[in-house]
């Protein structure tokens, strides 16, 4: 497959974006400031995006791309799952962390403009999340995955587990007294003790 060639532009115009909206939220960060930030003018950010909510939808689809990776070349199998849920786990923990100060604004915005915010979490982490499901899905079949097992919401409260995880260590660390790599796996034990299919149900290896 041809990896996509970066434009700097671009990416300057999102590295933009992810600071001013960190500092100012959604809603007040004007698209001025964001192509201050950016070294360039608001044609330009126009060009390359169309509108300030085409550009914030753009910079949450490259927060949530690296985690659509972790799939890509990997198919769901009873004895590979919890390594393949663990790397997952791993690498939206270390995406939520970089992304704490984008992610705590953004919770803030909720509540004042749930309109704009909802559209924004909902098409950012969509391909995410259905990737998930799909994988999930097919590791049903495979009978590792209780087949009754509703996966939208339990692909959530996974997820929970670790933003609430995030944000708690974040603000409140020194009063804990395990590591965050301690919490990660306990999150995932945790799921993969509520999605596992009974082992009589499993296929022989």
């Amino acid at each position: 497959m041809q990896t996509e060639l970066v434009n700097p532009t671009r990416q300057r115009l999102l590295d933009a974006a992810f600071r001013v909206c960190s500092e100012r939220g959604l809603h007040g960060a004007t698209t001025r400031e964001i192509a201050d930030a950016a070294q360039v003018n608001e044609v330009t950010l126009f060009r390359h995006f169309g509108s300030k909510d085409k550009l914030i939808a753009a910079l949450f689809q490259r927060v949530t791309a690296a985690q659509a990776e972790l799939f890509e070349q990997s198919e769901p199998d009873a004895n590979d799952l919890q390594r393949d849920i663990t790397r997952y786990a791993q690498r939206y923990n270390e995406l939520l962390t970089s992304n704490e100060a984008l992610i705590r604004t953004l919770i803030g915005e909720a509540r004042r403009h749930p309109e704009q915010a909802r559209q924004v979490i909902c098409e950012a982490a969509k391909p995410m999340r259905q990737r998930l499901i799909n994988y999930l899905a097919a590791a049903q079949k495979a009978g590792s995955v209780r087949r009754n097992l509703d996966l939208g919401p339990a692909i959530d409260c996974f997820t929970g587990m670790l933003l609430a995880g995030m944000l708690r260590r974040t603000a409140l660390s020194q009063f804990f007294d395990y590591s965050e790599a301690d919490y990660v796996a306990t999150a995932v034990e945790i799921f993969l003790r509520g999605i596992a299919a009974p082992a009589k149900a499993r296929r022989p290896a």
